[in-house]
């Protein structure tokens, strides 16, 4: 049986939810979902000295697989990283992340968790390598990171129309 693709937010969507959000904390919290990749359960651990701010990264400690990484931390993440550690666990985060959700209008099936899906795909449209793509998630095998190139069929309807211009 095959495997259903996930549903992602695009950077419209994002912004509307982010737009609805007015806890700095919260804020935070769901740029480091779409913008690092990170899962709810990265967030909530994070502490003040996961924070490499000469490197430019976050380090994610014992993450899934007890695994650790290093996330670099984008240019628009990088005022909002005093919030750090959140105020919330992943229960609360959930809860507000689903009313922005709601009051942002937004009518896919989506968690928390959509945020990481959005994040790779977004990134994958953008021209990153897989790779990277895979380093920054934190997954071992290439094939888990494969399936957020089935997620953005825009990216080859582009392509296509400047083909046959």
């Amino acid at each position: 049986m095959g495997k259903k693709l996930p549903v992602i937010l695009n950077i419209e969507e994002f912004n509307k939810i982010l737009k609805h959000t007015s806890k700095p904390h919260h804020k935070l919290a769901f740029k480091l979902g779409f913008l690092c990749g990170l899962r709810i359960s990265e967030i909530v651990k994070l502490k003040k000295n996961d924070i490499d701010r000469s490197r430019g990264m976050l380090y994610i400690r014992q993450a899934k697989g007890k695994k650790d990484r290093y996330v670099p931390i984008p240019a628009p993440l990088r005022k909002d990283l005093k919030h750090i550690p959140i105020k919330c666990k992943k229960r609360s985060l959930q809860a507000a992340f689903d009313d922005k959700v709601f009051k942002a209008k937004i009518t896919k099936n989506v968690t928390f968790h959509t945020l990481r899906h959005s994040c790779a795909s977004y990134y994958l449209s953008q021209g990153m390598d897989i790779k990277q793509v895979q380093q920054l998630l934190g997954h071992s095998r290439i094939t888990t990171t494969e399936i957020y190139l089935h997620t953005n069929p825009e990216a080859i309807q582009k392509r296509m129309e400047e083909i046959w211009k």
